[in-house]
């Protein structure tokens, strides 16, 4: 069995880069869930839905791209926190406006929670509403 750090880090550096469901179910239990607290995630509900909005994202900010500050392991717990900060620039085609060519660089947590080997929920903890500003979004 794989550890589960192992498998938070393929997981996330899969939908990070805009992977989709596709890649991404490999790590993950079929109807694992998803939250946050962030408005334009309000109705994503599973982990596959949300792993294929960042691939739609991607084509929005097609450089996007994330810096890991943290990784951190909790085997009382049995889950994983990846602290990370995305950059991007709105170039691409999709979005609430046309390309606004502005640049964001974003904080977020991301705390996947495992049973075995597989992650079966997930909580993203963002303040989407700084991000949408950056962009021109808001």
């Amino acid at each position: 069995m794989a550890s589960i750090t192992s498998v938070a880090e393929a997981f996330f550096a899969a939908c990070e880069t805009g992977k989709g469901w596709k890649v991404c179910s490999a790590f993950c239990a079929p109807h694992a869930s998803f939250s946050a607290q962030a408005e334009p995630l309000l109705e994503v509900k599973t982990l596959e839905q949300y792993t294929d909005w960042m691939q739609g994202m991607m084509t929005v900010v097609p450089d996007g791209h994330y810096e890991v500050k943290s990784f951190a392991t909790d085997a009382v717990r049995n889950n994983v926190a990846a602290y990370a900060v995305f950059h991007c620039t709105h170039t691409g085609p999709g979005g609430p406006v046309p390309p606004t060519g502005r640049r964001a660089s974003t904080d977020y947590v991301y705390v996947m929670q495992f049973e075995g080997d597989k992650i079966v929920h997930m909580t993203k903890i963002w303040h989407a509403g700084l991000a949408l500003k950056q962009l021109g979004w808001s």
